[in-house]
């Protein structure tokens, strides 16, 4: 019996079975099955969380067989895929019909149900997350019903199903609004700690998309905006092949890979790297189609927890985090990375009813986590955060029914759609409770 583990490899589970559905049909069967013998079933995706939300205790279910677009509606600009489909083969095949996803984040190797499941976001936009970029999806839920949900049929279903941390059910397809395709222009540049505080709302008002990054001892910041261009005035300007290699596998992978094993080694050089690093930023400017400029290559293992705090908090939140940094002697090799995302109405969105900014924090997977990440996640509760349902965090039940305004109403829906808990695992356990 093959076992799973997650990219990071933080986490591990031995399944008891493993089945590769060849249909919805055949996803129906294996739920049936699972809730006959009184076991449980998990839907697997590529293991990018770094929880083991989709950790399978009983029957491994794989999407390799669930990929690919299965119908366009131009009329009504949507697009319903496979959940198994993973992101990358979405975005080329949009791009192939002239079509795209009005956000992402930058890690495109997720499948659309991982993704959706544990609220994969990018950064500004009128939508962040890939979840609230759904118009409708399809799922089995614990007795085997197919069942589909929309924002006008099964309303509550579709409201929380949409980051439904794998608790309602498993999705089988998903509908995206998309748009046209068009054109994003990239400007990356190094930016003060100073400056990049002073200037965090200024560069959110005037940009569609805005990211930061801060490196760790030190006062280095680098800023990227992503901004739409008119396609029919403006033509592309991507890097070079040359440029692309050199930024993004030499320097931001191969290189930063090296640093990161030398830093192991001799942690405190970590500091020195950092700000060597920070002096070493250069100003670069690039357009390309939407889903190349959103997402970048990603060969240095690492661990992640982020946190969503109401944007009204996020710079203070920041400014805590930095100062108990530079109380401890840890040698933080990975950049803070500082997002914002717009309100939605996902009963438990991360950004559900306000304005989000994300501080994630990040080390290599050969580094021991607990310490950083323990002190960052006590500032960020502190501000009234929500962790990311993907990224390493130690919130139970009875802390997240503090911090989500509908918690209830989930766990009424779940206890509605998977009473017997066919699709329950320690990770479920522990923020869902039994």
């Amino acid at each position: 019996m093959s076992g799973w583990s997650n990219w990071s490899g933080l986490e591990t589970a031995t399944p008891t079975e493993v089945v590769v559905p060849d249909s919805t049909e055949a996803v129906v069967r294996a739920v049936q099955r699972a809730a006959e013998r009184g076991g449980t079933v998990k839907m697997v995706g590529t293991g990018h969380s770094f929880t083991s939300i989709s950790a399978p205790e009983g029957t491994m279910l794989k999407p390799d067989r669930q990929s690919g677009i299965l119908s366009v509606d131009r009329a009504a600009m949507t697009v319903t895929a496979r959940a198994g489909t993973p992101l990358h083969l979405l975005n080329s095949e949009l791009e192939r019909l002239g079509l795209s996803l009005h956000n992402m984040g930058d890690i495109a190797e997720q499948t659309l149900a991982g993704a959706t499941s544990t609220g994969t976001h990018g950064t500004g936009g009128l939508k962040a997350s890939l979840s609230a970029q759904l118009s409708g999806l399809e799922l089995v839920t614990g007795d085997g019903t197919l069942l589909r949900a929309s924002r006008t049929e099964n309303a509550d279903v579709f409201a929380a199903a949409r980051i439904g941390l794998g608790a309602l059910g498993v999705l089988t397809t998903l509908t995206f609004d998309v748009e046209p395709l068009g054109l994003l222009e990239a400007h990356e540049m190094p930016i003060s700690w100073n400056e990049g505080l002073a200037r965090y709302d200024e560069l959110i008002a005037e940009n569609h998309h805005c990211d930061l990054y801060w490196f760790p001892h030190s006062e280095c910041m680098q800023v990227k905006t992503n901004n739409r261009l008119d396609a029919n005035r403006e033509p592309a300007e991507p890097l070079s092949r040359l440029r692309s290699w050199f930024d993004d596998d030499l320097i931001a992978n191969s290189a930063f890979g090296l640093i990161n094993a030398i830093g192991n080694r001799r942690p405190q050089w970590v500091p020195a790297f950092n700000r060597l690093a920070g002096r070493m930023l250069s100003e670069r400017r690039y357009s390309d189609v939407p889903h190349r400029v959103f997402t970048t290559p990603r060969k240095v293992v690492f661990r992640e927890m982020e946190y969503a705090v109401p944007r009204e908090a996020g710079l203070t939140a920041l400014r805590e985090a930095r100062a108990v940094i530079e109380r401890h002697d840890w040698a933080i090799s990975f950049p803070v990375e500082i997002r914002q995302t717009p309100a939605d109405d996902i009963t438990l969105g991360t950004s559900t009813g306000r304005e989000s900014m994300y501080l994630a924090f990040h080390v290599n997977a050969a580094t021991d986590h607990r310490a950083y990440f323990g002190a960052m996640e006590e500032v960020m509760v502190a501000h009234g955060g929500r962790p990311h349902w993907g990224k390493v965090h130690t919130r139970t039940a009875a802390d997240l029914a503090e911090a989500y305004p509908r918690f209830e109403e989930f766990l009424a829906l779940r206890e509605r759609l998977d009473p017997e808990r066919v699709f329950a695992n320690s990770y479920l356990r522990r923020v869902l409770g039994d």
